[in-house]
C-alpha cells in the first residue's frame, strides 16, 4: 500500500499524484525512533490470499494524500509474480472527486512475501513492508523500514474499536511506532458507499 491517495499514475490530478510520490519515494520526514532497528516483518504471506480490496483505517499524515477520504487499494497478481497496485480516494469529502494511482509492486523478499517495491514512476519505488496481519486476512498493518509512513488496512471499510487499539498498542510496544501520529481514515457508512467507486 503504499500510496494512498493511490499510488498510481493518471493525468490532471494524478499527474500532481506522481510528483508527491516521488518526494514520498526520495524520503520525507523520519517519524520513528532514531537509530532504532528496523520493524519485523511478518513471517509468510500468501500473495494471493492478500490480493483484493483493502480498505484504509488509519495511516501517518503525507503530502501526498492530503484531503483523501475513503481511502482504498485493490491489488492484482500476475502470472509474473508481480502485482498491480490500484490506489483510490476521494479529495475533500467522502462525495469528494474520484482520483486514482497505477502502480506495480515485487517482492524483494521471497522467504517471507512481506517486503515488496512498490512503483508508479519507473525508476523511483519505495519500501511496502507487511508488518502484521489479522487471522484470514482481515486486516494488515503496512509500515517502512525506517518507520516514514504507516498504514492500517482492513478488508472492512471500518474496523471495531477493541481490534484497532490492540493494533497501536502493539505497534508502539513491539514495532517502535508513534501511534499519536496516526490519523483516522474517514469511511463511506454501510449503503453510503458510493456507486462511482465501481
Amino acid at each position: 500500500m503504499k500510496d494512498h491517495k493511490d499510488f498510481s499514475l493518471v493525468p490532471g490530478i494524478a499527474g500532481v499524484f506522481c510528483l508527491v510520490i516521488i518526494f514520498l519515494i526520495i524520503g520525507c520526514s523520519y517519524s520513528g525512533k532514531k537509530d532504532a532497528p528496523p520493524p519485523e516483518v511478518v513471517s509468510s504471506v500468501d500473495l494471493q490470499r492478500y490480493m483484493g480490496t483493502w480498505y484504509e483505517i488509519a495511516r501517518y499524515p503525507n503530502s501526498f494524500q492530503k484531503d483523501c477520504f475513503a481511502v482504498k487499494a485493490t491489488y492484482t497478481l500476475f502470472e509474473n509474480g508481480r502485482v498491480s497496485v490500484l490506489n483510490q480516494c476521494r479529495l475533500g469529502s467522502l462525495r469528494g472527486e474520484l482520483t486514482t494511482a497505477k502502480g506495480v509492486a515485487k517482492v524483494v523478499d521471497p522467504v517471507t512475501n512481506a517486503k515488496l517495491k512498490v512503483s508508479f514512476f519507473w525508476p523511483f519505488s519505495g519500501d511496502y513492508w507487511i508488518i502484521e496481519l489479522g487471522k484470514n486476512y482481515k486486516y494488515a498493518v503496512v509500515g517502512h523500514p525506517k518507520r516514514k509512513y504507516l498504514w492500517v488496512l482492513s478488508r472492512d471499510r471500518h474496523m471495531g474499536d477493541e481490534v484497532y487499539r490492540s493494533i497501536l498498542d502493539r505497534l508502539e510496544k513491539e514495532k517502535g511506532y508513534d501511534v499519536s501520529r496516526l490519523l483516522k481514515t474517514p469511511q463511506p457508512e454501510g449503503e453510503e458507499t458510493l456507486k462511482k467507486d465501481q
